[in-house]
């Protein structure tokens, strides 16, 4: 062979080699990124955020670590439109996923016997294929991805290993965790661990297994749990605990309001939703405690949000979000404001930031962290908090939320548009709108609509021009609709659902207390 070409090929072989190597230095440079997702945790629901009650020392590490975003909102006031829109950085009105996928629209809502006046619109029941969704972002820059938890977006067909995820544990149709929090569960993605096992702890060691056997990749791995969804439960040993706290705080006479469909929650006393609560946290203490001992805290970033507010009313009726107004499903700062941290190595830690952000907005913000090129024709409605993250401003946006149904919880149908300090919702029942100055008026007990009309038109005609470029759709009105009827059943909600209520509050703070099943199973293994 010719010593030219020789020397070529040796020249053409290490060229390859650097670039190889290279690039593989590249790909484990960038950062790793850890995504938690609480399911119905409300803003409140966290020490950080000011509960007296509930413990959570490892999420607010998190926060404490991070950024606060005080100003942080899900997409939705329910779960599957949020999660839908992490994944596809886009508002429901326009991916179309506009209630949890299942609930019932059109003449079948009329089957929950509430005699309600419109019938909830059509919507989409599985995240749509034709979307490049977050992971499958993330894939397209060198990132192995990992979802463990609760899903909600589809059935099989559209699991999350058809959106982008390489490994999938317990991900499937359905939004409530299946056999309870204590294993044996009924899960097709989530073999069942050993009686009595912890479904949020469990999901936690799948995920440091995830971590470990990819330590020397960039991976992305989504934490999405179960709880703390219904059914509440927990270990006889956590619900004393919060028992005792509970009195030791003092115990109201009294628990609940009535809202305009049910009674809503006002205290944070409820010791088996607490222990639920610590179990979670417990979860995110390990994985968090795995990444230090692995040395990756110090590229992973990390972030901690929920999709939609804490259960007020409907469901387990478990928690408080006051001072903010209602909880899941309603259109009020209680349904849709949210824990949302972001810790990104080597930034300040203990931050907050009041600039209006939303779910849609983790997508490309992202992107960017990853130094991957942002895909603005894909998150529509997102965009990066990078700015944010570094001390600078972005552009002041119109945040806009589409909820056309009933729901579960108690609140109305009903879209939303929040610009600067004013929120402005317009309820589909009668058409009206109301107006609140979240800056003066955090808690919205004062609809200021009326002496700021230009203000409120302004933000009417903004929304529906946007709803309308989105393609949303919108409920009808129920022909066979009967005012007295609906009387009938409100009454009913006051004079037997309401008590009812208050005497359930009231047994699971007895110290008599026994659900009368071992705990839900989990005495095998109490903690």
């Amino acid at each position: 062979m010719k010593p030219k070409l020789l020397l070529f090929l040796s020249l053409f072989f290490s060229i390859f080699t650097f670039i190889s190597c290279n690039s593989n230095v590249e790909k484990v440079k960038k950062p790793n990124i850890l995504f938690i997702l609480a399911d119905d945790f409300g803003y409140h629901d966290l020490s950080v955020s000011g509960s007296k009650y509930y413990e959570t020392p490892n999420i607010d590490r998190i926060a404490s670590e991070g950024m606060i975003f005080t100003d942080g909102y899900a997409a939705c006031q329910v779960c599957s439109p949020s999660r839908a829109s992490i994944m596809t950085g886009k508002f429901p009105a326009r991916h179309g996923i506009t209630d949890w996928i299942g609930a019932p629209t059109g003449e079948a809502w009329r089957k929950a016997g509430r005699h309600n006046q419109l019938l909830p619109p059509e919507y989409v029941h599985a995240l749509p294929q034709e979307y490049t969704t977050l992971p499958e972002a993330m894939k397209e820059v060198g990132y192995t991805t990992f979802f463990a938890g609760k899903w909600h977006l589809g059935s099989k067909g559209s699991w999350p290993e058809d959106h982008g995820f390489d490994v999938n544990e317990g991900g499937w149709d359905v939004g409530s965790p299946r056999g309870g929090y204590f294993a044996p569960w009924n899960n097709p993605n989530l073999k069942s661990g050993p009686d009595g096992e912890n479904l949020s702890m469990r999901l936690a060691k799948e995920t440091v297994n995830f971590i470990k056997e990819n330590r020397d990749t960039s991976f992305f791995a989504y934490l999405s749990f179960y709880a703390v969804h219904g059914p509440i439960q927990t270990t006889n040993k956590k619900w004393a605990k919060y028992r005792q706290k509970a009195e030791d705080l003092g115990i109201a006479e009294t628990g609940f309001e009535m809202g305009h469909f049910l009674p809503i929650r006002q205290v944070q006393d409820n010791p088996v939703y607490a222990g639920l609560v610590e179990a979670m946290d417990d979860a995110v203490g390990h994985v968090l405690k795995a990444l230090d001992e692995m040395g990756l805290d110090k590229n992973t970033i990390v972030i901690f949000t929920s999709d939609n507010g804490g259960v007020v009313a409907g469901d387990a009726f478990a928690t408080s979000n006051l001072p903010l107004r209602g909880g899941k499903g309603y259109q009020f700062e209680g349904g849709i404001r949210e824990p949302y941290f972001i810790k990104v190595p080597g930034m300040k830690g203990g931050r907050k930031c009041s600039t209006p952000v939303s779910g849609t907005d983790f997508y490309p913000t992202l992107l960017e962290l990853a130094g991957a090129d942002l895909k603005p024709e894909e998150h529509t409605d997102g965009v990066s908090l990078v700015p944010l993250l570094n001390g600078k401003t972005i552009e002041e946006r119109p945040l806009v939320w589409h909820y056309p149904h009933y729901g579960n919880q108690g609140g109305e149908p009903s879209s939303i548009i929040r610009l600067g300090d004013w929120k402005l919702i317009h309820y589909y029942e009668d058409g009206h709108d109301e107006l609140y100055n979240l800056k003066t008026d955090l808690e919205e007990t004062t609809d200021v609509a009326e002496q700021n009309a230009d203000i409120a038109t302004k933000l009417s005609t903004k929304l529906f021009v946007m709803l309308d470029e989105m393609g949303a759709r919108f409920p009808t009105k129920d022909p066979i609709y009967n005012a007295e009827k609906e009387k009938k059943y409100l009454e009913s909600v006051v004079n037997k659902r309401w008590p009812q209520l208050e005497k359930q509050r009231l047994n699971f703070l007895s110290k008599d207390f026994d659900p009368k099943n071992n705990w839900w199973g989990s005495y095998i293994t109490e903690d």
